[in-house]
């Protein structure tokens, strides 16, 4: 058989990363900056991954900052953080995928996320890469509620404007019990609602002595513990059986973080709900906690998932599973997009991060309120600008 075989004519559809901004862009960015900035502790803390000689004890917090700017003078502020390592290495790649922002409508949140991470595909759309990402969509989320005047709560559809909240900062097991005990009192008189106690040491005994310590101590205010996966299977079912006497909110991260299946099994086990989430990054991650019914509480991190746009995603998930949501630290972001869940969720309160920021969120009635500042709510004090060891600028501000 002679001649040329002829195939079909294919069209194919452009991806959206690929798309330029149309008519419709009244705006473009014009400068980014981003900054690391490393927040030092009062004092070194630890969990049980130290205990277990996993980690050394957490000194300081690595936060990778991003401001942007536009043409006509609106401008946003994120963030996204590690502890212990990666906080140099979300810098660099932020450093390589800045200037893809330049020039783009600010108001294209989902179609930059997109954009950065194919700039940045070689090194995979989860974990550190999507960690520096997270900085750049927080901080356009920022911007664009503050173009409409609005807390960024209020620009997503508040469900309230208070959320209940919980202290962790003041029950680390580095904490002799007494000191935990003081911390907590200071919490709630603050008018902090809850509080969560660390757990996980290579004895089990010790735990459940200082959980009854605590329990004794405030009665029956809501009290969590927090394993950082640090049990096996065996160990986490019979401690959960035990712990359920103490009448717990949740028990954290009894297991290994992607343990999609063994969190599943304690989830139909105990009467104590299981929490879990916050070591995830993605999207596709908390899906697979999500499919496997591995939680009560899901407890994604925005800065960890790759910021707001993911963490949409994610709530949507879980309200259509109809589970209860309380993510992971970072309560300047988490606040507003908690405030923003159908359901009645839990924020993380650290107090480590005020000295960062000029502003400080108020705490009343066991809630913390949303405040009524467009955006997020908060800009960078000068400590924060001392604690700066490098930035880096593309594009010219107005």
């Amino acid at each position: 058989m002679t001649g040329t075989t002829t195939f079909p004519r294919i069209i194919a559809s452009p991806l959206a990363a690929g798309l330029a901004p149309g008519e419709a862009t009244t705006d473009r960015i014009a400068w980014v900056k981003t900054s690391l900035v490393f927040l030092p502790l009062a004092a070194p803390i630890s969990d049980a991954k130290v205990l277990t000689g996993r980690q050394k004890p957490l000194t300081e917090i690595a936060f990778l900052f991003a401001e942007i700017e536009t043409e006509r003078g609106y401008s946003g502020i994120g963030y996204s953080y590690s502890k212990r390592a990666g906080g140099r290495g979300q810098f660099v790649h932020s450093q390589e995928i800045a200037d893809e922002l330049i020039g783009e409508d600010p108001n294209d949140i989902a179609r930059l996320w997109d954009k950065l991470a194919w700039a940045g595909a070689s090194v995979g759309r989860s974990g550190l890469a999507t960690q520096a990402i997270a900085a750049f969509d927080i901080a356009l989320w920022d911007l664009k509620a503050k173009r409409a005047d609005l807390p960024l709560a209020k620009l997503l559809g508040a469900h309230r404007d208070a959320v209940r909240c919980y202290n962790t900062s003041g029950g680390y097991l580095s904490m002799p019990i007494e000191e935990v005990k003081e911390r907590i009192s200071m919490a709630l008189e603050k008018g902090i609602g809850a509080v969560k106690l660390k757990v996980g040491q290579p004895d089990p005994m010790i735990d459940l002595q200082r959980i009854e310590a605590v329990r004794n101590h405030i009665g029956d205010v809501p009290l969590a513990i927090d394993a950082n996966q640090q049990w096996d299977r065996t160990t986490a079912l019979r401690f959960g059986r035990i712990a359920e006497q103490f009448d717990l909110t949740w028990i954290e991260e009894p297991l290994d973080a992607y343990d999609y299946e063994g969190h599943a099994a304690l989830a139909r086990e105990l009467a104590t709900p299981i929490a879990t989430g916050e070591m995830l990054t993605s999207v596709d991650e908390h899906y697979e906690l999500i499919r496997h019914d591995s939680v009560d509480f899901i407890q994604p991190d925005a800065p960890r998932v790759g910021g707001i746009t993911p963490f949409l995603k994610i709530m949507a998930l879980a309200d259509h599973k109809k589970l209860r949501l309380a993510p992971h630290y970072c309560m300047e972001i988490h606040l507003h997009l908690t405030a923003a869940y159908g359901r009645e969720p839990w924020v993380e309160h650290f107090e480590w991060s005020e000295a960062m920021f000029n502003e400080t969120l108020e705490v009343r009635d066991g809630r913390m309120i949303v405040p009524n500042r467009p955006g997020l709510g908060f800009s960078l004090s000068e400590q924060a600008r001392a604690w700066t060891q490098a930035t880096h600028e593309v594009g010219k501000r107005r």
